[in-house]
């Protein structure tokens, strides 16, 4: 008979490497992803958005010409709590993305430890060890490193990357919309200031009016009728303005905890409608919009997160190479440690094979490939619905545009036929009843004027944000040292 081969022979190596290829579980077809909505499918326009100077700047809220919200946003930006949790979200996605990129790095350790033990009489150590104490000590240094032969660890950085940069979109949209919050608020209370000087001047206009009626009373020129309805009046005029002081009061502590701030911190905040300027916006839009749009580009790095997940769930079919090795000294007896002969080391290559494990493989796979559907849904999801708020505004603001032009001929209609009525009154030429219903024109009309002055500015400021708040989109440039 012939002895046996000291080694293994390439004839035996290829038929190893052989069986561990056909032994890996196999992936399936291949599945068609959803498909993603183009810009021209949302209804854009093929070329970028005509006119710059309408296009939002990184501090677009500046352009509304108030030194006190400019402030007011600048404060929100530092110190709003959950615009911080946004930004420590991506720090960790980024952290995360770090950790991946040294899967496939040879990695080292460095461990020493010292045991003083007593050793069982009747266990697995024989004398003259058993049953006496000795002291033990071990310095090992350790080398391990997993080959990216299949491509895992690369799929895993881009899907780490990938979900770090919709982390820093995220934030970006974030911040976007805090912004819109404030100045949307910020407006708000400057309608509700608004409306209260009108409710103040309507109190005055019914006090006159009182004062008018009680002069006529004692006159004889009317009776206790005409009084009665001047003085019912004045409590409804004074309700008004006690309900807009309530609403005043929560509009201040609503932009004080907006921006990061106790909600008493804003008491005295009086804003002006007539401080806030108009910004020019774009009549059309565009294709840039989907990038420019933070949440867009967040759902777009998701789909592009969820596809690497599924190049990674395909690397489990095939093996998994490990190699370690180590080398170092242990002794029992500390003074044996040093020596030459308490020296240790080795090497151990490792490979395991996926044979037995097809069907929990494939499921794995089909989740992936389920989660890029997932994604993919909802990119197209935020696509329709930029396009949509974008557009919405746009229209909204063109509207509100010949609203206003047909507001204020109304405006001073009524407070003409106001004055007429007062005056016909004081000449006794007719009764107080007109003079009432003008009164009524006149307050409704200013108090629409208040409205759309205030709507004007509040879409704009939507718009703005359906924009992308003039945010430019960076996340590219996001990376992470593999070395």
């Amino acid at each position: 008979m012939h002895p046996f081969p000291s080694s293994p022979s390439p004839r035996l190596l290829a038929l190893c490497a052989a069986l561990a290829l056909t032994g890996c579980a196999l992936p399936g077809p291949d599945r068609t992803p959803l498909a993603q909505l183009t810009p021209t499918a949302a209804g854009l326009g093929a070329t970028d958005l005509p006119g710059a100077a309408a296009l939002p700047t990184a501090a677009w809220w500046t352009a509304l010409g108030d030194a006190q919200l400019n402030a007011l946003v600048a404060q929100a930006l530092q110190g709003n709590p959950s615009l911080a949790a946004s930004r420590a979200r991506f720090e960790r996605a980024a952290a995360l993305a770090t950790a991946s990129s040294t899967a496939g790095q040879v990695h080292g350790s460095l461990g020493l430890d010292a045991t003083r033990q007593r050793y069982s009489a009747n266990g697995l150590v024989p004398p003259p060890i058993a049953g006496h104490t000795y002291d033990s000590g071990n310095i090992q240094a350790g080398l391990s490193w997993s080959p990216d032969f299949f491509g895992r660890h690369a799929a895993e950085l881009e899907s780490a990357l990938g979900q770090a940069r919709a982390a820093q979109a995220d934030s970006a949209a974030a911040a976007n919309q805090l912004a819109a919050q404030v100045a949307r608020s910020y407006v708000a209370l400057a309608r509700l200031r608004a409306q209260h000087d009108v409710a103040q001047r309507t109190l005055e206009q019914r006090q006159q009016l009182l004062s008018l009626s009680q002069q006529r009373t004692r006159a004889g020129l009317d009776s206790q009728v005409e009084l009665t309805q001047a003085q019912a009046g004045l409590p409804d005029a004074r309700t008004q303005l006690e309900m807009l002081s309530e609403q005043i009061t929560l509009a201040q502590r609503t932009i004080a905890v907006l921006c990061g701030q106790a909600p008493d911190a804003q008491q005295g905040l009086q804003p002006q409608l007539k401080q806030l300027a108009l910004q020019n916006v774009p009549e059309v839009l565009g294709s840039d919009l989907l990038g420019r749009r933070p949440d867009v580009v967040a759902a777009r790095w998701r789909v592009e997160a969820a596809g690497q997940d599924i190049q990674r769930a395909r690397t489990d079919f095939y093996p998994d190479i490990n190699l370690t090795a180590f080398v170092g000294l242990n002794s029992i007896g500390l003074d044996q440690l040093l020596k030459g002969s308490s020296r240790q080391m080795g090497v151990t290559p490792a490979l395991r094979l996926p044979i037995f494990d097809g069907t929990r493989l494939r499921a794995q796979l089909r989740g992936r490939q389920a989660e890029l559907d997932t994604a993919i849904a909802q990119y197209n999801g935020a696509v329709l619905d930029a396009v949509k708020e974008a557009g919405d505004a746009i229209a909204s603001v063109q509207s509100l545009g010949r609203q206003q032009t047909l507001q204020t001929e109304s405006v001073a209609k009524a407070e003409q036929a106001y004055d007429f009525a007062v005056q016909r009154y004081r000449a006794g030429l007719t009764g107080q009843t007109t003079v009432l219903t003008t009164e009524n024109q006149v307050i409704a009309q200013r108090r629409l004027a208040v409205d759309l002055q205030a709507r004007q500015l509040d879409t704009r400021i939507g718009l703005m944000k359906a924009l992308g708040g003039g945010w430019s989109d960076d996340t590219a440039q996001l990376q992470v040292s593999q070395h």
